[in-house]
């Protein structure tokens, strides 16, 4: 009898264990992902932006959000909030949707890629790939992903799903057409970028990667050259993309 008393209570002393366990993994799959928003700079509706992403992404995910619109609306500057060097520290993914065309200080961006390479992950949106366009430094474009500095005008652009199994695709439907957005050229697509969709050029008729995703050192990169207008936030189909991006980004995609 003992015996059996004992076989009986070591199995409940493992599902005791085991719904531990599965109470710690619920709660941390549970826990808001803490993100960290940089924009301002040049030449778009920031305020507009940041709340309609916020509000898109909360349909999808938990986010605690801490936002830096900083720099003033010029197409120069260097924000204090990269003066630390642990400027990254506590967050589980970085959105960068800056504008700064024309800032060319290497320690300056080097900061900013230093904790990415480290393993913070992040979503690049827009005017992020045209930020640091002048610096004579790689850095910035290798953790993008990307190379572009110049954009086709402002149209309705059909998005074609290359990587049609990835799981962001799933946010957009296949005949997805933009509201106006401009089209971003893209020079180079780095060796660590895949792109997952494409929309083809009024003017050259070549297709320009709009979607991809990147890995830079032990960070996770996803990117999108859409975002300039205020239709285009203020598209369900685009704030789905964002929050898919951010997901698989912070590795919570499943």
């Amino acid at each position: 009898m003992s015996q059996i008393l004992a076989r009986a209570f070591k199995s409940l002393s493992l599902i005791a264990v085991l719904a531990a366990l599965n109470t710690i993994e619920q709660l941390q799959a549970a826990a808001p992902i803490k993100a960290l928003l940089v924009t301002g700079g040049c030449c778009h509706n920031y305020k507009f932006q940041t709340e309609a992403m916020q509000k898109g992404i909360a349909r999808h995910a938990e986010v605690t959000w801490k936002v830096v619109n900083d720099g003033g609306n010029g197409t120069q500057a260097e924000i204090e909030l990269y003066d630390n060097p642990n400027w990254a520290k506590g967050f589980d993914v970085v959105v960068h949707n800056e504008c700064f065309a024309n800032t060319t200080n290497a320690e300056y961006i080097k900061r900013i890629t230093k904790a990415h390479h480290a393993g913070v992950p992040a979503v690049v949106i827009h005017c992020a790939m045209h930020s640091y366009r002048a610096a004579k430094i790689d850095d910035w474009r290798q953790f993008l992903g990307v190379t572009s500095r110049r954009h086709d005008h402002q149209s309705n652009y059909s998005v074609k799903k290359v990587q049609v199994e990835h799981p962001i695709m799933k946010a957009i439907p296949d005949d997805w057409v933009t509201p106006k957005d401009e089209l971003y050229i893209i020079e180079k697509l780095w060796p660590t970028a895949t792109a997952l969709a494409t929309s083809v050029s009024e003017k050259s008729g070549k297709a320009q990667p709009v979607i991809w995703v990147n890995q830079y050192g032990k960070a996770k990169v996803f990117g999108t050259t859409y975002g300039h207008s205020d239709a285009t936030f203020g598209d369900p189909v685009f704030t789905d993309l964002l929050a898919h991006g951010l997901l698989w980004a912070s590795g919570k995609l499943k």
